[in-house]
């Protein structure tokens, strides 16, 4: 593997020449000091299979254990999603029903594929029958770093009826981060159906933090080696707004976890809508909202 700046030079001109990424390219951008041609590598791809536009998706976010009789006031989300870990199959399906009732037609996903494997009652099909049975329309979470083999999990997820879209990491190691970025590859060439790739963790690492700097050159990497997934996904909420911004200039192409709720404490100008378009915009994007199922709102 050639490295350095002229590793990069001729890994973009392969790159533009229409050859596919190897696992030796991804590592030699996760590698190489040069932030500024790894961003351009990156977001040449984004734009060939993108264009301009940067799609975003309102979240509102309910506990499995406390789900609210009736939806905030001001809420406009494009997807009500079931958080945290359930601790029984009942539990599970009553928070599905209760959520479901708040929003006869919004799109509702909920939990960790991985959790609703691990709760070991019955048959994973079989669960996620009864789930789909209690208005639940998708899996929230595919976390690639705790499914040794997640085929057969989102297969029996999928013959059951539920819409399984995003692959997600919970924790993440600079030692797994290509090996969790050819999984999603793989699974993707295997299974198909998967929209969307968010490769940063959902868990940080206190003994061993990344910083933004790691943290971009990861969706770089992503959306060169995982260029069949269509969309490489940051998370606005988790990651905040500053650092949402900068991944759509390394690759990204989609924002989740936008508040669905405004309070309206500071104007219609500064309420989450105007705020993340306006972000979108100052990058130099052009803002989608999008739903719960990748279909854009309006």
């Amino acid at each position: 593997m050639t490295t350095g700046t002229s590793g990069i030079e001729a890994l973009t001109e392969r790159l533009a020449g229409g050859a596919v990424a190897t696992e030796d390219d991804a590592r030699l951008m996760l590698e190489t000091p040069d932030l500024i041609a790894v961003g351009v590598i990156a977001d040449d791809l984004r734009r060939r299979l993108h264009d301009n536009r940067v799609t975003f998706l309102r979240v509102l976010e309910v506990h499995v254990d406390q789900v609210p009789a009736t939806l905030p006031a001001r809420t406009a989300a494009g997807e009500i999603r079931i958080v945290g870990t359930p601790a029984s199959v009942d539990t599970a399906c009553a928070a599905v029903s209760a959520a479901r009732a708040l929003s006869p037609t919004t799109v509702l996903t909920g939990f960790s594929l991985a959790d609703l494997a691990d709760l070991g009652e019955r048959s994973l099909g079989e669960l996620c029958r009864r789930l789909k049975d209690a208005g639940l329309d998708g899996i929230a979470e595919v976390p690639l770093d705790r499914l040794s083999d997640a085929t057969p999990l989102i297969a029996a997820a999928r013959a059951a009826g539920l819409d399984v879209r995003r692959l997600t990491v919970d924790a993440l190691t600079p030692e797994s981060r290509i090996a969790m970025l050819s999984r999603a590859r793989d699974l993707q060439a295997g299974l198909g159906g998967f929209q969307a790739l968010a490769p940063l963790p959902r868990e940080m690492s206190i003994a061993a933090p990344t910083t933004g700097y790691d943290d971009v050159k990861l969706i770089a990497a992503a959306r060169v080696l995982v260029s069949t997934i269509p969309s490489i996904q940051s998370d606005w909420s988790r990651y905040g707004p500053k650092l949402a911004q900068v991944t759509l200039t390394m690759g990204a192409d989609d924002l989740d976890g936008v508040a669905a709720t405004d309070p309206n404490l500071l104007g219609t100008r500064r309420s989450p809508l105007e705020e993340i378009r306006g972000n979108i915009r100052a990058a130099g994007f052009e803002p989608v909202e999008r739903d719960g199922r990748f279909a854009a709102i309006g």
